[in-house]
């Protein structure tokens, strides 16, 4: 994908689309190939990491088990501001904006020092949906 090309105008329009999302490039190739566009993988990664570099998506790696998810972010510095939640049972990633914890950060600084970078502090657990599911399953 070139610097002003139809294949990075539908890549961002299908990214800004899906801006509550965190996509994986798969989706993104499968998205492109079915819109009549279809673009290598190494295309996408590349075009990816441009805007990444950029600052429009979010790049993230959250565990050495599955590949990274990207989200456009835009202009919206927000993202970078907050924790995120992983369930380990679905996958989903979960924004979190918690004043508790923006309080544990202040503590962590003020008594220990250390300033923590909340946009790559993930949370292991199991959201909402899949806890549901595994205590039904139980019963």
């Amino acid at each position: 994908m070139s610097y002003n090309t139809r294949q990075k105008e539908i890549l961002l329009k299908f990214l800004h689309e899906n801006s509550s999302e965190h996509i994986t490039v798969q989706e993104i190739c499968n998205f492109m190939n079915n819109a009549g566009t279809p673009v290598g993988t190494a295309t996408v990664y590349r075009q990816l990491d441009r805007l990444v570099e950029q600052g429009f998506v979010r790049k993230y790696v959250l565990d050495g088990r599955s590949g990274a998810c990207y989200q456009y972010t835009g202009n919206d510095s927000k993202c970078f501001e907050h924790y995120h939640l992983k369930c380990i049972s679905c996958g989903k990633l979960i924004h979190l904006d918690c004043h508790l914890l923006n309080e544990i950060n202040s503590h962590i600084f003020e008594n220990h020092g250390f300033i923590v970078d909340s946009s790559k502090t993930v949370f292991y657990g199991q959201c909402v949906e899949c806890n549901k599911i595994q205590k039904g399953a139980e019963k």
